[in-house]
């Protein structure tokens, strides 16, 4: 049996859904121009494209960016009022995604007394 999901109050089936699956449906963010996408967790996955291909815009302003927004809304109205509001990624559907820890690539400056505790 499919997994089922209500968008503008019809019921649209999508095919059969593992349940450790990530799917993303026609993801709008920044280069991204509708791309369908199913993840399997557990696994390397890497995007690799030409600058400006969308791999940051899928990596981190869609699927960071969501399971972090999804994260925030399970938290008490207490706690969420001292978080700044996350906007809801521009996409159909994304199932399958749990709360997300982002790594960015950043340049680092170091002395020859650089710590790590003085790096980060």
């Amino acid at each position: 049996m499919g997994s089922f999901y209500i968008i503008n109050h019809k019921l649209r089936i999508i095919g059969k859904l593992n349940n450790r699956q990530i799917v993303l449906k026609k993801v709008k963010v920044h280069n991204l121009k509708g791309i369908d996408l199913t993840l399997n967790p557990f696994e390397l996955i890497v995007f690799t494209g030409v600058s400006g291909s969308g791999k940051s815009s899928l990596a981190f302003d869609t699927i960071f960016q969501e399971g972090q927004r999804r994260y925030i809304e399970t938290l008490p109205h207490s706690a969420k009022r001292y978080i700044e509001e996350i906007a809801k990624v521009d996409a159909e559907v994304i199932l399958g995604l749990s709360p997300t820890i982002a790594i960015e690539q950043k340049t680092v400056h170091k002395t020859p007394r650089s710590t790590v505790g003085t790096i980060t």
